[in-house]
Order: structure tokens, then C-alpha cells, then sequence
């Protein structure tokens, strides 16, 4: 059956990768968009959606959403919160070593979403951080990009071969820089409070120290690499003096990060025990400031779905992470207010930009495009519960949060996939 012909009318149109921002019609045709404004010459609709007083933006690209275990329940989410198109870290059960569990992870996708999953495979087997994966059957079975997942290698030889080999074959780095020593058993940041609290902490020289030894490596082998998760002030200061200084590296922040800071742990919160843990007011800031100037290239959800058995425990044995991949707009949203940007600046770290660092064509409204688009009401607001949330993860530490931005449809490969009744 063919795909259907819609038009979108009387939207306010956002390109952030053009910084077009005016209200129009939008047409689509088996599955692209083939005008903006002006009808096509025999455009006949099957289906007009109506987005007056709404926004007409590219569909959310998130560079990090674990989507492993309830598959179909995590699809379900990212459509919820306007996202078509996310890369999954290969740090999930099964862990994305091995070319056949990248392919069986597309393909499940696309039997049951138009959403577009890239995987990022495993940097060694079994991200046990020894042996090697097959970087280059990796790369063919469809990962856009090789990862150790939390941290890097304990063992630095190894990080050398792995950035050799991927150079070799032209695969992308994703790292999440933590000197694995300084890191290994912290879980706060190092500070005042974390020691009053009688938390191990981990200093933000775990990040420096892991970014000057990647940085150092990276030039020594030509390896394209990006840094997952940016976490303190001084780690946005480095990226940016490579970035000045030619190096091919690029960055990214958890939209979570953008808000919340250590005093956010409270009295001991497992909600927001994060990996990178919270850090610093002065971090917090300096991580919002470096996405608004393009130092860091994307906001990034962070989805890790977590169940009670490991979230609502005490906060040292709380397993990292929170749901994320339905408050991806909002917090990006809030993070543009708080800075007093145009929506067409503040939607950039989660379309256009995200999609130059996986290297495709996503994230944009243009005449040829595939046709994903997220419309959303930017002055609805809504608070966050637990039912309201697709995820198969239902704990966040926005929960009770009210939040002003919401997707009202979503298309993915110009199909709705998504509509909020």
C-alpha cells in the first residue's frame, strides 16, 4: 500500500539547520517532503493535519537512548517525546558486540516503528575492555559508531589499538571520558557535599585526564572521536581548545545535566544518582553555555529505563541513569528559555546538529528529505507522572516536575507514528 499524501497546514515551520521560521503548509509524498509553503503543482491530500498555533519542527535526533529489553515499549517512548531517529549504546542486554545483534536490533525496529535506530557496537568484546570487537563487521552490519559504553579501558594500551583500528576502518569513537582508576568506585561528585554525605567521589579530573589521554591518542592515530556526556566546566574547556585547534572531535551533554547540579541529590535522592554523577553550579552553567555556542554539538537524553528493584534503593547501591528520551524536548526547551534563545537556536542541539555528529541526513525540514517531523505545542505545559510515560522506565528525577513544551504528533518516514489524544 502507498504511503500517504499529508499536508501540515498553517504550522509555524522551524529549520534549524536553515534557521527558517515562519508559518507555513507543509506537503508530503511517499514518505518525503516535496513543498513547503506553496502547494505542489497535483498535490492531491489524503490527510491534512491541522497545526495552527503549533510548531512544525524536524523530528528529535537523540544520540544515546537505550532501548534494549521491552524494545517495543522504548520505540513507543521516543515517538511519544518526537524523536524518529536514535543511536543505542552497546552497553544493554545483550551487549551490541557482535554484527548479528546490531542487524536483529534495526530490524526489530523496523518491523514495529519508522523510527530510525543506528547502534553503536561494543569497542572490545564483551566491553570487558581487552580483546578487540570486529570494528570493521560492526561498521557493516549498520553501527554508526564504536563505544566502551561508561568509561574507558583500565588498560590505556588498549584504547591505543582500538582508536588504531577504527581509524583504520574509518568508524567513529564514542567515549565517555572517566579515568577508569579515579573513577571506578565514585559515585558523586567531589566536593563538600559529597563529603558530608559520606559518598565516594569521583573528581572531575577523571574527565580531564581521560579527555587529555584521548585527545593525545586521537592525534597520534587520526581517530574520529566523540565524547559522550561532558560533565564539568574544565571538560568543556577542552573540548572547545581542540576543537580550535582542528582536532576531528566533537561532544555532547545530558539534557539532564543542563538542569540539575549536586544539591539536587538532596537527602540521599537514588532518583538522581547519575553516571556522571551531578557536579558543580559552575558546571552546570558552563555546560549550558558551551551547547548554546556549538562547543558541545548536541543535547542527548540519556534514556536508561530503570525498574524499582534498582532505583529505589539507597543511593549508593542505586543503578545509574533515569528515563529520559520523553523529556527530551521539554528540558531542551527549558535550557533555550533559560538562555533567552529563539526556538529555532534552542532546537538545534537535538536536530541538525545531532545529526552532523552520526554523519546523516536527519534533523532538517527540506524539499528531498525523508519526512520526520515533530509538532509540538510549545506553550502546553504538563506534569511529569509515572503514568503518563511510554517507557518501560518510569523513574526520572523530574517526576512532579511541570514542564511547558509537548509533542502533540509525530512522523516518522512521512507515516504519523504518534498522536496525543
Amino acid at each position: 500500500m502507498s504511503a500517504k499524501s499529508i499536508e501540515i497546514r498553517s504550522g509555524r515551520v522551524i529549520d534549524p539547520a536553515s534557521q527558517f521560521d515562519e508559518a507555513a503548509s507543509v506537503f508530503i509524498a511517499d514518505g518525503k517532503i516535496v513543498g513547503i509553503g506553496q502547494t505542489p503543482a497535483g498535490f492531491k491530500a489524503d490527510q491534512v493535519i491541522d497545526a495552527q498555533g503549533l510548531v512544525v519542527a524536524p523530528g528529535l535526533v537523540d544520540l544515546s537512548a537505550r532501548i534494549a529489553g521491552n524494545i517495543d515499549a522504548e520505540l513507543a517512548a521516543a515517538v511519544a517525546g518526537g524523536v524518529t531517529t536514535l543511536a543505542c549504546p552497546p552497553d544493554v542486554d545483550p551487549i551490541l558486540d557482535e554484527p548479528e545483534l546490531a542487524e536483529r536490533l534495526v530490524r526489530h525496529a523496523e518491523d514495529v516503528s519508522q523510527v530510525r535506530v543506528l547502534p553503536v557496537g561494543a569497542m572490545t568484546q564483551g566491553l570487558a575492555g581487552s580483546m578487540l570487537a570486529e570494528m570493521s563487521l560492526l561498521r557493516d552490519a549498520g553501527c554508526i559508531a564504536v563505544s566502551q559504553g561508561r568509561g574507558l579501558p583500565a588498560d590505556t594500551r588498549v584504547l591505543w589499538r582500538a582508536l588504531q583500528y577504527a581509524a583504520s576502518c574509518d568508524v567513529p569513537v564514542w567515549l565517555q571520558p572517566a579515568e577508569y582508576h579515579l573513577s571506578k568506585e565514585g559515585i558523586a561528585h567531589d566536593s563538600a557535599l559529597a563529603s558530608r554525605l559520606g559518598l565516594a567521589a569521583i573528581p572531575v579530573a577523571a574527565e580531564t585526564l581521560a579527555m587529555q589521554t584521548v585527545l593525545a591518542l586521537a592525534k597520534a592515530t587520526g581517530a574520529r572521536v566523540h565524547f559522550i556526556q561532558i560533565s564539568s566546566a574544565e571538560g568543556v574547556a577542552l573540548l572547545r581548545e581542540a576543537r580550535d585547534a582542528g582536532l576531528p572531535v566533537t561532544g555532547d551533554v545530558a539534557a539532564h545535566a543542563l538542569h540539575l547540579y549536586e544539591q539536587d541529590i538532596g537527602y540521599f535522592d537514588p532518583l538522581t544518582r547519575f553516571d556522571p554523577p551531578l557536579r558543580g553550579f559552575g558546571d552546570r552553567e558552563a555546560l549550558r553555555l558551551g551547547l548554546a555556542e556549538g562547543t558541545i554539538g548536541a543535547a542527548v537524553s540519556a534514556h536508561t529505563p530503570l525498574g524499582l528493584d534498582v532505583k529505589r534503593v539507597p543511593f549508593a547501591e542505586a543503578a545509574p541513569g533515569a528515563t529520559g528520551i520523553e523529556l527530551l524536548l521539554p528540558l531542551t526547551l527549558a535550557w533555550g528559555e533559560a538562555l533567552s534563545l529563539p526556538l529555532r537556536r534552542s532546537l538545534l542541539p537535538v536536530t541538525a546538529r545531532a545529526a552532523e555528529i552520526l554523519g546523516i541526513e536527519a534533523g532538517q525540514i527540506a524539499v528531498g528529505q525523508r519526512a520526520d517531523l515533530c509538532i509540538f505545542d510549545p506553550e502546553a505545559t504538563w506534569t511529569v507522572n509515572e503514568n503518563d510515560l511510554r517507557s518501560a522506565g518510569k523513574l526520572t528525577p523530574f517526576l512532579g516536575r511541570t514542564l511547558q513544551g509537548r509533542v502533540v504528533t509525530t512522523l516518522a518516514g512521512g507515516q504519523p507514528v504518534y498522536e496525543r489524544s
